[in-house]
């Protein structure tokens, strides 16, 4: 009688850089025998890939923890993802492993058959924005060579995939890893990026959309405008993040650009990418936030004309600089307000 198969369950948190690096894990497992389950009760082992950018996402990861261990069944349990990277182990008794990220990352990805191939072109970042967790989580920014990345670009179009993300922290930056040469944006000074050059390689390969997240507006450079708009397999729906309207948030957020300097990229990506459209994500609430500095994240709401907006409530990380405002704390009550106005204003627009 042939022996059965162990079995392990996965499960994602996060982004879809975490995603991503769950179909390496899934990648690591069938090398060692395993099959996968959807059901966690029936896995011989148990792998949860944490998110530690909001509060939410920890508590959800933390809470799955917690049931499993005090259920009748007794699988293996694996925490990674982010949570290990910034925190290492934590003292829970029933928790096997603690594993970092980078143990599963050699692996070749296993990609369910969905629309699109996660490509992952970096990990880590360099930009530490105030409320942000991940550069210790991830570390500093490393970016895979071109040559890496557009092979797994080759091998994701021989598999059948007609649609390719390319995913970092900050794509916009990709390479600045490699060299020295500088150039200016925003009236700042900074690392050149081969994230144009990479894009159009990508989109002269057999596909027919090319996405990317996660992008910054301080190295959303003119070249890579150009790229977009000579490229029609570029998906015309860009995902660009502001956070905040108001500058002197933005400065305590660690966020390089203003107001204005954000308006005046999206009017120049609209003036030369036809059709563009965007997304964008917004935190209400930041410490010290007031309803006028509020009132300025609307007015970049009106003005752009966001097909969507990820819409966050402020909540301390453990570890960043703006935890240690909240002396400066929004009463959630307030932070609920805000939220649903902007939900309304851009979400549920007619």
């Amino acid at each position: 009688m042939p022996q059965k198969n162990k079995l392990v369950y996965i499960k994602t948190f996060g982004c879809a850089q975490n995603t991503a690096d769950s179909e390496r894990i899934k990648a690591y497992y069938w090398e060692k025998g395993f099959a996968e389950t959807e059901i966690w009760e029936e896995a011989d082992e148990v792998v949860i890939n944490t998110c530690i950018v909001r509060e939410s996402a920890e508590n959800r990861a933390w809470g799955l923890v917690n049931k499993i261990i005090k259920s009748q069944f007794k699988p293996r349990i694996v925490v990674t993802g982010c949570v290990v990277g910034a925190y290492g182990q934590k003292e829970i008794k029933g928790v096997d492993e603690w594993a970092r990220i980078d143990k599963f990352l050699v692996w070749e990805p296993i990609r369910k058959k969905r629309n699109a191939a996660l490509i992952s072109i970096s990990t880590g970042c360099n930009n530490h924005c105030s409320f942000c967790i991940v550069p210790k989580a991830r570390g500093k920014e490393i970016s895979k060579t071109m040559s890496e990345v557009l092979a797994e670009v080759d091998r994701a179009v021989e598999a059948g995939f007609k649609e390719v993300v390319l995913i970092g922290q900050n794509v916009n930056s990709y390479g600045s890893d490699f060299g020295t040469e500088a150039w200016v944006h925003m009236g700042k000074k900074r690392i050149k990026s081969m994230f144009p050059e990479l894009l159009e390689n990508v989109a002269k390969r057999n596909l027919e959309k090319i996405s990317f997240v996660s992008s910054n507006p301080w190295d959303f450079s003119d070249e890579l405008i150009e790229t977009i708009a000579m490229n029609k397999n570029i998906d015309r729906l860009l995902h660009l993040p502001f956070q905040s309207g108001n500058d002197e948030i933005l400065k305590r957020m660690n966020r390089a650009y203003t107001k204005q300097e954000y308006l005046d990229l999206v009017q120049s990506i609209k003036d030369k990418v036809e059709g563009v459209k965007f997304s964008t994500d917004i935190i209400v609430g930041f410490p010290g936030e007031t309803d006028e500095q509020f009132e300025d994240t609307v007015d970049v709401c009106k003005k752009v004309g966001f097909d969507i907006a990820y819409i966050n409530k402020y909540s301390p990380r453990s570890g960043t600089v703006s935890a240690k405002l909240m002396s400066n704390d929004i009463p959630m009550k307030e932070k609920k307000r805000r939220w649903e106005v902007l939900e309304e204003l851009v979400n549920k627009k007619l």
